[in-house]
C-alpha cells in the first residue's frame, strides 16, 4: 500500500538545515562521498586553491564529506592537469600556492569538509626550461655522478653513460607509458620516497590534508612496499590507489589501503543498464557494417602486439636486454616468447616481489598467459616461453630481481596503451562498454553479478571509492546512458544509422569503425558542437593508429574525416532526422540516467561525484571532460530544490537524487559506511526483472531498469517488492509507503528510482 500526502510546504520543512549542513563531529566520521576537482593554473579556464575554496559552501549543501582534488603540487608550465610534477618541495604558485592552499583547507573543515589529494609518485616532468626539475637538471649535468641519479629509473649502460631527451633518440629512461616528457621515479627507495613526499605527508600531518588518492602504482616497482611506507609515515589515514583490475582480478588483500578509485564499480553499475538481448543483434549489425570480428581479443591482441613494437618498443628493448643478461644468450625465441606473454596477460600486471615466493594470484595471471601466449608461438619456442615464465615469477635457479620487477612495470603500460588507448578506439561495437577499466566484450551485467560485486565491497573494502565518470573516462556517464538504450532498440538504431551513412551524396571516407563511432558519439552526447566532435574525432583516430596517429599523422585523411563530419552537422535534414531520433531515446535514457547514479550513490563504498556531474554529463574524454563548470548554475538548481520545489527537467531529477542521497549517507554513517551490509531486496511480478534493489542498513534503494522493454510490456503489471517492513518515506519525492510489499507502479509513479527510509526518522 502506498501513500502520497506530501506538499511542497512539506518537502521543504523536511531538508532542514541538519540534514543539508554537516554536523560538528563530520570530521570524525567514516568518509561518504567525494567531489572531485579538476586545478587548472593556466590562464584559460583557471581555477585554483581560492576558486575551490569559494565552493565549500555549495559542497557541504551537496552532501560530501571530502573534496577530491587533482595534484597540488609544482607542476610543469603551463600544466592542465598537475601530473606533470617538477618540484616536490612546493605546492603550485599558479593554482595558489601554500597561503591560499591554507586558507582553502580551513575553509573547508569550517564546513565540515575534508580534503582528498591525488599524489604522483610514478614520475616527474621533464620541462622547459630543465631547470624547472632541479634534481633531474643536476642528474642532466653531471650524470651517475649526481647525488640524484638514484632518483630516476635511467638505463645508463644503453645511453652511453648520459640520459636521451625526447628528441635525441630513443629514451633510455622509463617513461609513464609512452610519454617520453615524464621520467620514472624509484621509490623503492626510501630516500626518494622521503624527499618526493615530504611536504604532503606534512600537510597531513598538519591536518589540512586528510587523504591520499595514489595514481597509477602499477608504475612503481612494489606498489606494496610503497603503500606500508605511506601507510606508516600517515597512520589512520584514507589511502586509495587508481588501480584497474580486469575480469575476475582482485585488490591485493595485503595492500595495506582502502580501495580503488572505483573503474570496477564503474563497469558492474554500467552492466546493469544494458539489455543481454541486444548484444547479438548489435554484434551481427557491427560486424556486417565494419568487417570487424565478432570478439574483441582478437582486436585486443593485435593492438597490444601494435604498442610493444611501436609506442613502448623503448621499454620492450631494455627488458629484453635484462633477459639476455640473465639466460647468458641471445635466442630469437626468447624474444618472441617475452612480446607474446607480455601481449597475452590478461590483467595490468602480476605482483611478485623479489626474495618472496609468487602469490597465488599472480601465478594464475602469468600461467593463463603462457597458455594464451603458446598457441601464438611454434613449439621450439615454448621451452623459451617456460623460461620467461620462470624468470617472470622468480622461480627456479637464475632468478633475477631486475627481471621480476621489470616485467611488471612494462606489463602495465602495455596493458593501458595496448588495449585503453588503442583497442579502445578500434573496435566500437557499443562504445558505451569501452571504458577505461572495463571490458568491451563483457556485453551486460546481470543484478545477481552485480549484487555479488557489491556484497564483496562491503566485506572487504568497505571504504573504497566508486564511480561513474572521472578526468580520465573515454565519456561521461550520462553518455553512456543514452547509448546503453541502443541495446534495447537495436533494429531501429541499425536502421537509423543505414538512413544517416547514406544520407547524402558522398560517400564517407572513414575507417567503417571510426564512421560507427561518429554515428554512437552524435547520439551519445547531442547537442554537440562542432570543435567538441572534431576535437574528439582527431583523438580517435590518432589513438586508433591504423590510418593515422600522434607520431605518423595522415593530415590528408585526417582534413576528410573532419570535413565529412562539418558536412554532418551542416546537414539540416540530416541533423533534424537525428534530433527525432535522439527525442524518441529521451526518456528511456531518463531512467538510466537516475537509475545508475541512485545505484553508485547508494552501494558499498565511498561515492565520488565528478565536478559538474551532478547534473546531465555529457562530456567526452578529455579535454573535453575537463572544461569549466557553471557552480551558479547549480548553486540555483539546488536552491530550487531545497525550497521544496518539484524537479522541472532531468538535471533537476539528478540532483535531486544526488544531494538526497549523499545527504542521507553523511547522516547515517551506520548505514552506509564500514560495519555495514548489501542485502539485495526481491520483487515479484512479470517486470521483476525490470527493478534492481538493495537495502543499506534501515534505507532501500529501487530503481529501474532496461525501461524499453518495461514499456513494451506494458508497465508494472501489479509487479511487487518486499522491502521487509511497514512505514516508508521517499528520501527524493516526500512520497510515504505502508509495505512490507510495495506495488512497483506506485515507488515509480514520480521518478523511476526511490530512496526509501523509515518514517520515524522524519523530522
Amino acid at each position: 500500500m502506498s501513500e502520497d500526502h506530501s506538499t511542497e510546504k512539506d518537502r521543504a520543512e523536511r531538508t532542514t538545515a541538519e540534514e543539508i549542513v554537516p554536523a560538528g563531529d563530520a570530521l570524525a566520521a567514516p568518509p561518504s562521498g567525494t567531489y572531485r576537482l579538476q586545478l587548472r593554473g593556466t590562464s584559460e579556464g583557471r581555477f585554483g586553491f581560492a576558486d575551490a575554496a569559494a565552493l565549500a559552501p555549495y559542497l557541504a549543501s551537496l552532501g560530501v564529506s571530502h573534496v577530491y582534488l587533482s595534484p597540488v603540487l609544482r607542476a610543469a608550465p603551463g600544466s592542465t592537469h598537475g601530473y606533470d610534477v617538477v618540484d616536490h618541495s612546493r605546492l603550485s604558485e599558479e593554482l595558489g600556492g601554500p597561503e591560499a592552499f591554507g586558507a582553502m583547507a580551513t575553509r573547508f573543515r569550517a564546513h565540515g569538509l575534508r580534503v582528498l589529494v591525488d599524489v604522483v609518485p610514478n614520475h616527474m616532468a621533464i620541462p622547459e626550461p630543465r631547470e624547472l626539475n632541479l634534481p633531474l637538471a643536476d642528474v642532466l649535468e653531471a650524470g651517475r655522478g649526481s647525488t640524484f641519479a638514484k632518483w630516476f629509473d635511467i638505463d645508463w649502460d644503453a645511453g652511453g653513460g648520459r640520459v636521451v631527451l625526447p628528441g635525441e633518440g630513443e629514451p633510455n629512461y622509463r617513461r609513464f607509458f609512452d610519454i617520453s616528457g615524464l621520467i620514472g621515479l624509484r621509490q623503492e627507495d626510501p630516500e626518494v620516497f622521503k624527499r618526493t613526499h615530504g611536504l604532503l605527508l606534512g600537510l597531513v600531518e598538519q591536518g589540512l590534508v586528510d587523504g591520499l588518492r595514489i595514481d597509477h602504482p602499477d608504475g612503481l616497482a612494489d606498489p606494496r612496499g610503497y603503500l606500508r611506507r605511506l601507510a606508516e609515515a600517515a597512520p589512520d589515514r584514507w589511502l586509495l590507489v587508481e588501480k584497474i583490475t580486469e575480469g575476475e582480478e582482485r585488490l591485493p588483500p595485503d595492500w595495506p589501503c582502502a580501495g580503488t578509485t572505483g573503474y570496477d564499480s564503474l563497469g558492474m553499475i554500467g552492466g546493469l543498464f544494458v539489455d543481454p538481448a541486444g548484444e547479438k543483434p548489435l554484434t551481427d549489425y557491427y560486424v556486417s557494417l565494419t568487417g570487424n570480428p565478432a570478439e574483441f581479443e582478437d582486436v585486443e591482441r593485435e593492438a597490444r602486439l601494435h604498442a610493444a613494437t611501436h609506442g613502448l618498443k623503448p621499454e620492450m628493448d631494455r627488458l629484453l636486454r635484462v633477459l639476455h643478461r640473465v639466460v647468458g644468450e641471445r635466442r630469437p625465441g626468447l624474444e618472441r616468447a617475452l612480446v607474446e606473454l607480455l601481449v597475452a596477460m590478461p590483467v595490468y600486471r602480476a605482483y611478485v616481489v623479489p626474495g618472496e615466493d609468487a602469490p597465488q594470484q599472480a601465478v594464475d595471471v602469468i600461467s593463463d598467459a603462457a597458455d594464451r601466449a603458446s598457441a601464438h608461438l611454434p613449439e621450439e619456442a615454448h621451452a623459451d616461453l617456460e623460461t620467461v615464465v620462470d624468470l617472470a615469477l622468480g622461480r627456479g635457479e637464475r632468478t633475477d630481481a631486475e627481471f621480476i620487477v621489470r616485467f611488471q612495470q612494462t606489463s602495465a603500460p602495455l596493458a593501458a596503451k595496448g588495449v585503453e588507448d588503442t583497442a579502445f578506439y578500434r573496435w566500437n561495437r557499443m562504445a558505451a562498454l569501452n571504458e577505461v577499466g572495463g571490458a568491451p566484450g563483457r556485453f551486460s551485467v546481470s543484478p545477481e553479478d552485480f549484487h555479488a560485486h557489491c556484497i564483496r565491497l562491503a566485506r572487504d573494502w568497505p571504504l573504497t571509492m566508486t564511480t561513474l565518470s572521472t578526468h580520465d573516462t573515454k565519456r561521461e556517464e550520462d553518455v553512456r546512458a543514452w547509448l546503453s538504450v541502443l541495446a534495447e532498440l537495436p533494429g531501429e538504431w541499425a536502421e537509423a544509422v543505414d538512413r544517416w551513412r547514406t544520407w547524402g551524396s558522398t560517400p564517407s571516407p572513414l575507417e567503417p569503425d571510426l564512421e560507427y563511432l561518429l554515428w554512437q558519439t552524435l547520439v551519445g552526447a547531442w547537442p554537440i558542437t562542432r570543435p567538441r566532435l572534431e576535437e574528439f574525432l582527431t583523438k580517435a583516430m590518432r589513438e586508433a593508429k591504423t590510418r593515422t596517429s600522434w607520431v605518423e599523422q595522415d593530415a590528408d585523411y585526417e582534413e576528410a574525416v573532419l570535413a565529412y563530419a562539418r558536412d554532418v552537422l551542416a546537414d539540416a535534414d540530416l541533423i533534424t532526422d537525428m534530433t527525432s531520433f535522439v527525442a524518441k531515446l529521451a526518456p528511456y535514457a531518463r531512467v538510466n540516467t537516475l537509475g545508475q547514479k541512485l545505484v553508485q550513490l547508494a552501494m558499498p563504498g565511498v561515492p565520488d561525484v565528478y565536478q559538474g556531474c551532478e547534473l546531465t554529463g555529457l562530456a567526452l574524454v578529455d579535454p573535453d571532460n575537463r572544461r569549466p563548470v557553471d557552480y551558479g548554475r547549480r548553486r540555483e538548481h539546488l536552491a530550487r530544490l531545497d525550497t521544496g520545489r518539484q524537479p522541472k527537467e532531468v538535471d533537476d531529477e539528478k540532483l535531486l537524487v544526488t544531494s538526497r542521497t549523499l545527504r542521507l549517507r553523511r547522516a547515517h554513517p551506520q548505514w552506509f559506511g564500514p560495519g555495514s551490509r548489501h542485502e539485495p531486496v526481491a520483487a515479484r511480478g512479470p517486470a521483476a526483472d525490470h527493478l534492481v534493489g538493495f537495502a543499506r542498513g534501515d534505507a532501500v534503494a529501487l530503481a529501474t531498469r532496461l525501461p524499453v522493454g518495461l514499456e513494451r510490456r506494458g508497465g508494472w503489471g501489479g509487479t511487487r517488492v518486499d522491502v521487509r517492513h511497514q512505514g516508508w518515506r521517499d528520501a527524493l519525492t516526500g512520497c510515504t509507503h505502508m509495505g512490507p510489499i510495495l506495488d512497483a507502479g506506485r515507488v515509480f509513479e514520480h521518478l523511476p528510482v526511490a530512496l526509501l527510509v523509515p518514517r520515524e526518522i522524519d523530522r
